[in-house]
């Protein structure tokens, strides 16, 4: 079976422009905080993935089944809801980072925040410093190995 290209790559679109068509002063704000501490945590510039990722740095997946591509290693998105952070890892392999964080609710893939001011800014950047390291890690090594 053919696998299906992924649908989220790095695009022409800047940051500043996505970040200011967000509707909400506040997420606007959040956003602008989040690139920072994003930057910090992984020494990368931004740039958009698809239509509302802001990513940072970038890693190749390959899974068992075969299907592969890259991703950002870290992002996150100020959607309208919930700020949405994404990364290459699974923020789980933090247990010790997600008690300190404040409030926040897991899925699969994410990790997602009603505000910015339900966490401790601190505490997530340790937690995306150390997902960061440990993906690149990760996924250098296993492009190294072919």
């Amino acid at each position: 079976m053919a696998h299906q290209p992924n649908k989220t790559k790095v695009t022409v679109v800047s940051v500043a422009e996505f970040i200011a068509t967000v509707d909400s002063d506040v997420r606007r704000d959040e956003a602008e905080a989040l690139l920072e501490v994003f930057a910090r945590a992984s020494g990368e510039q931004a740039v958009m993935w698809g239509p509302s990722i802001i990513g940072f740095g970038s890693s190749h997946y390959r899974y068992a089944s075969g299907r592969e591509g890259d991703t950002a290693t870290i992002g996150f998105s100020p959607r309208k809801p919930k700020i949405s952070l994404y990364t290459a890892r699974n923020f789980r392999e933090f247990p010790e980072l997600l008690e300190r964080l404040g409030k926040h609710e897991l899925a699969v893939g994410c990790l997602y925040i009603k505000k910015l001011a339900d966490i401790d800014l601190m505490v997530l950047e340790e937690l995306l410093t150390r997902s960061y390291a440990v993906a690149r890690f990760d996924y250098d090594a296993q492009a190294e190995s072919g």
